[in-house]
């Protein structure tokens, strides 16, 4: 697969993540999508390959961090949080 679409696939499962990971938090959801679209349109010009492998390694590993350490409290009551994943 080349580079450009390593890229692609990146930033769709990124956002793909972001909608699983933060459903029902809108906030969360819209810092999330502005987040993602602003690394990838500061990186947009970048030609070096090995840097843009580095960047997709680093995409990936943020991608992984999410699916499986973000954890969202919901309040129930006044002190009261419950976790869902």
């Amino acid at each position: 697969m080349g580079q450009a679409a390593k890229v692609l696939q990146l930033f769709k499962t990124l956002h793909r993540t972001r909608q699983q990971v933060f459903k029902n938090d809108t906030r969360a959801l819209e810092a999330a999508r502005i987040k993602i679209n602003e690394e990838f349109k500061s990186n947009k010009s970048e030609t070096s390959p090995k840097k843009i492998e580095e960047l997709i390694k680093i995409g990936s590993d943020v991608e992984l961090l999410l699916r499986t350490s973000v954890v969202q409290g919901i309040h129930t009551d006044h002190n009261t949080l419950n976790s869902s994943m």
